[in-house]
């Protein structure tokens, strides 16, 4: 495999622009990194010729505490940030694990991480550019749902912003949204304009108990249409027993999750409320990634969810999974169940995302794509970059 040419971490958009146009005049392939939890994810390809680091992007450029927005570069550390909004009681409603493993555990708790003394973790770019997302989906949408504009550079050197803050337009795209979700294939994501949120005071936690994955949907389904406004509702599934998790923020927290006790009793679950919750959700959110196993992110209808949860149970796996949302990460002890997993739940996404080094040699982390969605998705790549110089391969269908 080839070495890496070199590494680039430039301070300004200008600069990120110039380092393209470069780039792209000399045929060089670029990869964007911003905390690196989660180069592992995408195709594997070789090394790229130029990394360009947002290390030194990193500034929080406003805080409008009082129309509750900020607009972040994209190297920013979200603890960070977490830290800065909750001094004003208020956060960025993503709260996705921080890192991989032990390490996203023990290191991103509560409803707004703060940041451990010498802990990098994941980066605001990283996060759009992954659409990362962790519990906080339930109540306030994924990552796009909470971008109000946003600023990248593209390939030959132009800078384009859209949304808030508007400088320049590129017509008929919605950059943000398009951008979400991109792994870095159209353009580096230099800095956001992002919503906030109040930041709950107190939470409570309604945890159910059962053995039976459709008793365990069907509690699911009953508090998803219930007129609550649950700040969260997971499901987690390990080795023959799965939790349904209802938090509930505020100061009527608690009072709000006992009052559900006998809602989940009747549905067949043993139902019991935690007032000190944080240690439930860091577990929940480090359950998304894994240093040693296969996570395998299946992206199905709400309404599947007792399918998912029975084919985790069958195929040995361990899953949590956004009950609302039909988003459910499967961990798997090793890649040789991954085709049975796509086959089961067609036609729905599974995508590896963690994995070992030799499990990624050998195994199409995207799976069988709809070729109609494939030509789009080639053809916006064109219009960005068109020389192909970002991110090569690592995309769907290797784009």
């Amino acid at each position: 495999m080839a070495q890496l040419l070199r590494t680039e971490a430039p301070a300004s958009p200008e600069a990120v622009a110039a380092l393209l146009r470069e780039a792209k005049g000399d045929g060089l392939r670029v990869r964007v990194r911003g905390g690196g939890t989660k180069l592992g994810w995408g195709a594997v390809v070789p090394e790229p010729d130029l990394e360009l680091s947002t290390s030194r992007l990193d500034r929080i450029v406003e805080h409008n505490a009082g129309d509750l927005t900020a607009v972040l570069e994209a190297g920013v550390r979200l603890a960070e940030a977490q830290a800065a909004f909750a001094e004003a009681g208020q956060m960025l409603a993503l709260d996705p694990p921080l890192a991989t493993g032990s390490e996203a555990s023990s290191r991103d708790g509560g409803l707004a991480p703060t940041c451990p003394p010498g802990f990098a973790g994941a980066t605001i770019g990283g996060i759009v550019a992954t659409a990362d997302a962790g519990p906080l989906r339930h109540r306030y949408g994924a990552v796009r749902d909470l971008l109000l504009g946003i600023t990248v550079a593209l390939s030959d050197g132009t800078v384009a912003t859209a949304g808030g803050k508007v400088i320049k337009n590129v017509a008929g795209y919605d950059l943000a949204k398009l951008f979400a979700g991109s792994f870095g294939t159209l353009g580096v994501i230099l800095r956001v304009v992002v919503r906030l949120h109040p930041r709950p005071r107190t939470s409570a936690t309604l945890a159910g108990e059962t053995d039976d994955p459709g008793a365990l949907a069907r509690a699911a389904s009953h508090l998803a249409r219930a007129p609550l406004e649950l700040e969260a509702l997971d499901v987690r599934w390990a080795a023959g027993s799965g939790t349904l998790l209802a938090r509930f923020g505020g100061v009527s927290a608690e009072t709000q999750a006992r009052r559900r006790v006998g809602a989940l009793a009747e549905e067949g679950l043993a139902a019991s409320v935690e007032t000190e919750d944080e240690t439930v959700w860091e577990t929940q959110r480090a359950a998304q990634r894994s240093t040693d196993g296969v996570v395998v992110r299946v992206s199905a209808l709400p309404t599947e969810l007792e399918r998912v949860v029975w084919t985790a149970d069958r195929l040995g796996a361990s899953l949590v999974g956004r009950a609302a949302a039909g988003v459910s990460w499967l961990t798997l002890a090793d890649a040789e169940p991954v085709d049975e997993l796509r086959a089961v739940l067609a036609p729905f996404p599974c995508v590896v995302l963690d994995a070992p080094v030799e499990v990624r040699d050998r195994i199409d982390p995207w799976g069988a794509v709809d070729e109609a969605e494939l030509r789009l998705m080639r053809r916006v790549k064109e219009r960005f970059d068109p020389a192909h110089i970002l991110n090569p391969g690592v995309f769907v269908g290797g784009i």
